[in-house]
């Protein structure tokens, strides 16, 4: 795997999306929301692609948005289908993710990235916008969700959570990659330094309130969630952020668990992908590919006390279903 750094800062760049069509109500960009249309293609491995499961999952969409689950090693040709039998997704055809973008745009010639939304009639990438992903599935697949599902981008709180969201993107879910793919000194540092300032900042704000914004889960808990639910499995040792582990860090580690304890969040957590997909892919990083055997994961059903700050998790709505048993996680730690 190619990391993009600055040669001259070290710096790591992430490159913008490149396919950032909407799938909504109305069907403005040529897409309009249709169960059994689509399919959903993530790894497990992958934060930004957890967020989709997550909200997937919250919101009830299993039965309207098909799933498809790459391998976490990829190869020099994308992320594969190989946990398929004969090594093809069985709904899309296709072997490598890179030909869904191949047919949405034959001249595309860069990364290959999850989440993506593939259009199952045509087989073409439709998005590969992961912020706009969950959002749209949050507002525009309303007619489409399951009863009782909670509203995780409330308009009253829309500004709010995007602000939080903007703070926690730049300095928390950006910052361990830019940390853990510097190839410079200062540029490690920085994003070293940004990422625990905010961690402290998070941890004091959650020490008062059970949830980010408000007082039930929304698109801005997802989103940190699926960053500190890999901390210490990865970002602390193969990305260097170990000023402390997260089980160091009382409240985060208490928010952690609580939110890992809720359906629809660690029912979509697989510390086997995650870890497998780190120190495999990441040769620059971890060039002898060895998996670590820690750490210790029983910690994360354990009593975590924060009902006593109150919330409702799923405000006026329920608690989803226990996932498919097809898309039930069932590899080891």
């Amino acid at each position: 795997m190619t990391i993009p750094t600055d040669p001259e800062t070290g710096e790591f760049h992430r490159a913008p999306n490149a396919f950032t069509a909407r799938i909504t109500s109305g069907g403005g960009d040529g897409w309009p929301v249709e169960a059994g249309r689509y399919r959903l293609v993530v790894s497990r491995a992958c934060p930004w692609a957890s967020r989709a499961l997550v909200v997937r999952r919250l919101l009830g969409l299993e039965d309207v948005l098909s799933l498809a689950v790459a391998d976490p090693i990829q190869d020099s040709r994308s992320w594969r289908f190989t946990l398929d039998p004969g090594g093809v997704d069985p709904v899309l055809g296709i072997r490598f993710l890179y030909e869904a973008y191949e047919r949405a745009d034959p001249a595309y010639d860069g990364g290959i990235s999850v989440p993506a939304i593939v259009d199952v009639p045509s087989g073409k990438l439709v998005t590969n916008d992961y912020p706009r992903i969950t959002l749209d599935l949050d507002t525009q697949w309303t007619a489409l969700q399951r009863e009782g599902a909670p509203e995780l981008y409330p308009e009253a709180l829309r500004d709010e959570i995007d602000a939080v969201n903007a703070d926690v993107h730049r300095d928390v879910n950006a910052a361990v990659y830019e940390a853990g793919f510097a190839t410079k000194q200062a540029a490690y540092e920085d994003a070293y330094d940004r990422l625990f300032a905010r961690l402290d900042a998070l941890s004091d704000r959650l020490a008062r309130q059970r949830y980010l914004v408000g007082d039930t889960i929304t698109e801005a808990d997802i989103r940190l969630f699926t960053t500190l639910v890999r901390f210490d499995a990865v970002y602390h040792g193969h990305f260097k952020c170990n000023r402390h582990k997260l089980t160091e860090l009382p409240v985060l580690w208490a928010y952690a668990r609580d939110l890992f304890q809720t359906p629809g969040f660690g029912d979509t957590v697989d510390f086997d992908h995650i870890k497998r997909h780190y120190y495999g892919v990441h040769e620059q990083v971890n060039p002898t590919g060895i998996v670590p055997k820690g750490p210790d994961l029983s910690g994360w059903t354990t009593a975590h006390g924060r009902e006593q700050l109150g919330g409702r998790p799923f405000g006026n709505g329920t608690p989803p279903p226990p996932p498919p048993p097809e898309e039930a996680i069932t590899s080891g730690s």
